[in-house]
């Protein structure tokens, strides 16, 4: 009778796995699923893979502003030269190096901006020429090109529901780098109210900015000579301190506490600073005209 319920028993057994094996595999098969659907790296059953050291480090460099370079320098040239002073310096140079990097920032954010505007010219003078009305066009061309940016919704809605199409678009000129959608304003209003070709303004407009951005960049590029030596002198005393650093002189001892060597790193500092920002001055204003 034992013998009996043990066999019982292990029947039962290979049965209640025989039957669960298929759901597991229906579980695993969803799991599999749904990672793939929801845009998920991995689609095993096992668990997701760690980064490595590579990203780690790629990850945090990426989230330290380089303007905290300057406190951390300063740090260890004070702690060298036994010194508070670079560590001074070096604390008031992290906002003028924010600011710098802001700058840079904005300039690159107008520059996306205004190549996606160009897009957006391309991509709408397309869909016009493929008989969509202006209003469907610029729904389709908004979506594939982003060109609108932040004031997408506003354009849209004109366009959409029978709105000043041009009105918003000149709104959303006014951010830096999206100047073109004056043009594009223009266009439009000519388009509709006078029965003019919208895809043919379209075109000359798109050529015009892009005329315009080709230029910025051949300026830029010249450019880049004359700002590259401007670093290149202003980094000459870095190299001056380390070349006496080299031959055994000491030059932190002298600069941070002896009286003239105060004077020359008040008076180098100062005229460094002034000479840097002049030629930068010199630069940007090439660039702007």
């Amino acid at each position: 009778m034992s013998s009996m319920t043990q066999v019982g028993a292990v029947t039962a057994l290979v049965c209640a796995t025989a039957a669960a094996w298929p759901a597991g595999e229906r579980r695993s098969g969803a799991r599999r699923a749904h990672l793939l659907l929801a845009g998920g790296e991995a689609v095993g059953t096992g668990p997701p893979e760690r980064p490595g050291p590579a990203r780690r480090l790629r990850e945090a460099h990426g989230r330290v502003r380089p303007e905290w370079w300057a406190p951390a320098v300063g740090l260890v040239l004070a702690v060298l030269g036994t010194s508070v002073l670079p560590a001074v310096a070096g604390a008031a140079g992290l906002p003028l190096l924010r600011r710098v990097r802001l700058a840079r920032e904005a300039r690159r954010a107008r520059e996306r901006r205004g190549d996606s505007v160009i897009a957006l010219c391309g991509v709408l003078a397309g869909e016009v020429r493929a008989g969509r009305q202006p209003g469907e066009a610029l729904l389709r061309a908004a979506q594939e090109s982003g060109g609108l940016g932040e004031a997408r919704s506003a354009v849209l809605a004109a366009a959409r529901f029978g709105g000043d199409v041009p009105q918003a678009l000149a709104v959303a000129a006014r951010r830096p780098g999206a100047e073109g959608l004056l043009g594009l304003a223009a266009c439009w209003r000519v388009a509709v109210d006078q029965g003019a070709g919208l895809a043919a303004g379209l075109d000359r407009l798109e050529g015009a900015l892009r005329v315009q951005r080709d230029q910025r960049a051949d300026l830029r590029a010249q450019l880049a000579g004359a700002r590259s030596t401007a670093l290149m002198l202003a980094g000459l005393p870095v190299l001056g301190l380390l070349l006496g650093a080299a031959l055994g002189t000491d030059p932190l001892r002298v600069l941070l506490h002896t009286g003239a060597g105060l004077v020359c790193l008040l008076a180098g500092g100062l005229l460094e600073g002034v000479g840097l920002w002049w030629a930068l001055r010199i630069v940007r204003g090439a660039e702007a005209e």
